[in-house]
């Protein structure tokens, strides 16, 4: 039996989270999985088909992989995610060396595939693998997503919302928890809608109510908040609980009234900054992320300032920014045509980073002099470590350099001494 696999997994951390319980499942069949890509039998590649770019990269690492298949170096090319999802009639033609294309969620099919045995849907879900250090996890609390952004195509790929219930979500809390993990970051396409669809219905500030209760988590993290399905009794758990800490992901997406119409993102401008002022008087402490588009079509110079005033009003803690991306059956794909140039994109995108740049400086400043609890994510042997406070997530916000070895997936409290436009210095506290 050819065990040996290589796995490349790109793109979000719901794709990730495949990636991990593929993995497991695999591991559990006896199955080795090798870093060395000249060692494998078996190459599996999830892939991601969410923004042009992303789509780029998913087929220069397929056609990558094809050609090691052609020179004889691996036996098997297996292709399954997001891109492979959505566009697998055009690549089964395109890529003859890929022996088979998977979607998002068929483990058990993928697994019946290079196993030869049969595993059925409903069986339970195999022993995650985790790809991330050991003292954070995410929890993929729901697949799909019932919105109709216009921009998105998620739902094309991922399919309408399907959530875990209550129970298998504690239930892998508890599993991550007894595995060592300190850290729990909540995700799914739509995280405040989470519930709503089971029977009986459920809600998101009911399953942090629980999450909260797990032994050896320390921080609940809670990632893309929809601002218009964000309830008060949810904004109400960040001054309730012990666990969940005042960090939240919301994207927010513009703050022109007429940009927002178009994105369909079900809120105006005024109705976020009520959810924002919410947040803030509900826990003075909260951390807000946040990411916005620039370049949507016919996005105007009234309709830009208009976002500009609103991050620079908002001062959000953190913040990303895409440039608009046409998306394939989307409706902003049929009603409108992506008429603004890619050099007036990049401008703007440029604008609104360097204004974040400048609000991440002020804030990191007024942290310098205070103490901070940090998890550790990274320790070097020259004798540094990185870490995070409760405002960065891992992956995507900033760092809390400290000179000093320390271990990894512990907590420690810093005091910060220096600040940048993104990190921040600090020294241990004896």
């Amino acid at each position: 039996m050819n065990n040996n696999i290589y796995f490349v997994s790109l793109g979000c951390s719901k794709n990730l989270v495949d990636s991990e319980i593929l993995m497991g499942g695999l591991k559990s069949q006896d199955y080795k999985i090798v870093k060395d890509l000249k060692l494998s039998d078996t190459i599996i590649i999830n892939t991601c088909g969410f923004l042009d770019v992303a789509r780029e990269e998913s087929v220069d690492t397929i056609l990558e992989c094809s050609d090691l298949k052609k020179q004889g170096v691996v036996k098997q090319l297996i292709v399954m995610g997001c891109f492979s999802s959505r566009y697998k009639d055009d690549l089964v033609k395109e890529i003859p060396e890929v022996d088979a294309f998977f979607g998002t969620s068929d483990h058990s099919e993928i697994l019946s595939f290079i196993t030869g045995k049969d595993f059925k849907k409903d069986d339970p879900d195999y022993f995650r693998s985790l790809l991330t250090p050991k003292h954070y996890a995410y929890l993929k609390i729901a697949e799909g997503c019932d919105n109709v952004c216009s921009f998105c195509s998620i739902p094309l790929m991922r399919g309408l919302q399907r959530s875990n219930t209550l129970e298998q979500n504690v239930l892998e809390a508890n599993n991550l928890a007894n595995r060592g993990v300190k850290e729990l970051l909540l995700i799914a396409q739509d995280s405040t809608t989470y519930g709503r669809d089971l029977n009986p219905k459920s809600s998101l500030y009911e399953l942090v109510e629980v999450l909260d209760k797990v032994n050896d988590i320390e921080w609940i993290r809670l990632h893309y908040a929809h601002p218009a399905h964000l309830s008060r009794k949810m904004i109400k758990k960040f001054s309730e609980l012990k666990k969940l800490i005042p960090y939240i992901d919301m994207p927010t997406q513009h703050g022109s009234d007429k940009m927002l119409k178009d994105m369909k993102r079900g809120l105006n401008s005024a109705g976020i900054k009520n959810r924002i002022d919410l947040l803030r008087k509900t826990n003075e402490n909260i951390a807000i992320r946040t990411s916005v588009i620039v370049g949507f079509p016919n996005e105007t110079e009234k309709d830009f300032n208009n976002l500009v005033n609103f991050v620079e009003e908002t001062q959000f803690d953190r913040l990303g920014v895409f440039k608009y991306s046409e998306e394939e059956g989307t409706s902003a794909a049929v009603d409108f045509k992506d008429n603004i140039p890619k050099n007036i994109k990049e401008e703007r995108y440029e604008v609104i980073m360097k204004i974040q740049q400048k609000i991440n400086l002020s804030k990191n400043k007024q942290r310098i002099n205070k103490k901070e609890k940090i998890i550790i994510d990274v320790s070097n042997e020259d004798g540094w470590s990185l870490g995070r406070s409760f405002m960065d997530a891992p992956e995507i916000d900033n760092y809390v350099k400290i000179n000093q070895k320390l271990d990894v997936g512990k907590f420690y409290d810093i005091l910060i001494t220096d600040a940048y436009e993104y990190d921040v210095v600090g020294e241990l506290i004896d």
